[in-house]
């Protein structure tokens, strides 16, 4: 495979456009270093592939227009009910210098490098139903199929995205949620948004962590059939078995 070809900054193809039709997105051709396709076992979507969570993001700003795409591809993601559980505080450094800071300011240390990013979103969800009040124990897993195509959205527009839980969620909650018209919030994680970056702008620790192959389970590690910890028989036997 030709990894210039993984990452939908080195396409020329187009991509749909609300109400029909297509059109040339322009998109900036994404530094090699940034090109790691997943080994995967089995064909999967090139874009689904070749997405991962960079730490090297450039801080030119992001245009209003591809951060519209993100939120309304976060939009149309599947919740319990259409409850639509998922809110996020959106900070661009162009539009709103002093909330970007403020915002960058609940990152844990270990998170610094994010400051960089020219757009920082903090994600929550309401934790009832508005149809009846009662426990919504599907938020969690609706606000991340929310983030996931809001991520899928960015790396198809040329950008990339890094989650991450390493921020000071009590006092962002403390702090933030009060001014919500919601009393039912719970954090939920932080995003890191922007072009790709240069990979030797980062520390020596998080610029070796970058380059390390890309691993996951194998699919007999969680698919299962009738037994647990079986294997489900439509799977391929593995060398190891």
């Amino acid at each position: 495979m030709d990894d210039t070809a993984t990452h939908p900054s080195n396409r020329t193809d187009t991509l749909p456009r609300g109400g029909g039709g297509t059109r040339s997105d322009n998109l900036r051709p994404a530094p090699a270093a940034h090109l790691r396709p997943a080994p995967a076992d089995h064909p999967i979507h090139p874009l689904i592939a070749s997405r991962w969570s960079p730490r090297a993001i450039d801080p030119r700003p992001v245009e209003p227009e591809l951060i519209c795409r993100l939120f309304e591809a976060a939009r149309w993601a599947p919740s319990s009910f259409n409850e639509q559980p998922w809110v996020f505080l959106v900070a661009s450094r162009r539009e709103s210098p002093e909330w970007h800071e403020r915002l960058a300011g609940f990152l844990k240390e270990g998170n610094a490098w994010a400051r960089s990013a020219p757009l920082l979103i903090a994600s929550a969800f309401r934790t009832t139903l508005s149809r009846n009040g009662k426990p919504n124990t599907q938020a969690r897993r609706d606000l991340g199929a929310a983030e996931e195509n809001l991520c899928l959205q960015a790396w198809a527009s040329g950008l990339v995205t890094h989650q991450m839980g390493g921020f000071d969620q009590e006092r962002l909650a403390r702090e933030l949620f009060p001014d919500s018209p919601d009393a039912d919030l719970e954090p939920g994680t932080m995003i890191a948004i922007g072009y790709p970056g240069d990979p030797a702008a980062l520390p020596d620790d998080l610029r070796e962590r970058e380059g390390r192959p890309r691993k996951r389970k194998t699919l007999d590690a969680f698919v299962f059939g009738e037994r647990w910890g079986a294997p489900a028989p439509f799977l391929p036997v593995s060398e190891d078995g």
